[in-house]
């Protein structure tokens, strides 16, 4: 796209100008976009922590028929608004217990693709997707038709290319 100036004389170092403005300018704003998800994941997974170690009070296990997550999802809802419904509590409680070393989760990953991840509930298969995702990229809807049917970890297992595959989680 070529911007109409004035002065004719200068269209080319011009033009190289605005290419690099607009360009640093895209990639500014996607790394902007990643360190966002980047943060709402470690937040959430920290979240889910807290939430672990409140219910289980120093015991090797938690108690439950508390209503822990409808008295948090209430009050949080008052303090911060959205974002804090007792089920999105329930995924980062999940996140946590799924992943107990923050350290390991790929920060490639947005919050809603671990959430879709989350719903896997064979660890082979959830690392498969996982790892697929990070190979090719995909987007959160590019990862929800890969996994339904469940048609490609279910190809790739039935023609053993899983077990060339490293395993993680």
């Amino acid at each position: 796209m070529y911007i109409q100036k004035r002065e004719t004389d200068n269209i080319k170092p011009y033009q190289e100008l605005l290419d690099r403005i607009s360009k640093r300018y895209v990639a500014g704003q996607a790394q902007a976009v990643r360190s966002v998800n980047e943060s709402m994941v470690a937040t959430n997974w920290q979240i889910g922590q807290y939430i672990v170690e409140y219910e289980q009070d120093g015991n090797a296990k938690a108690e439950y028929g508390t209503m822990l997550l409808e008295n948090l999802s209430r009050d949080l809802k008052l303090l911060h608004g959205r974002g804090f419904s007792r089920s999105n509590l329930q995924r980062m409680r999940q996140f946590y217990l799924t992943y107990p070393i923050c350290a390991t989760l790929s920060h490639k990953l947005s919050w809603s693709h671990w959430v879709e991840l989350l719903k896997i509930s064979d660890n082979h298969e959830r690392s498969f997707y996982e790892q697929q995702n990070m190979l090719e990229n995909w987007s959160v809807s590019e990862l929800k038709r890969q996994i339904h049917p469940l048609a490609l970890f279910y190809r790739k297992t039935r023609t053993n290319s899983w077990s060339n595959m490293p395993h993680t989680a």
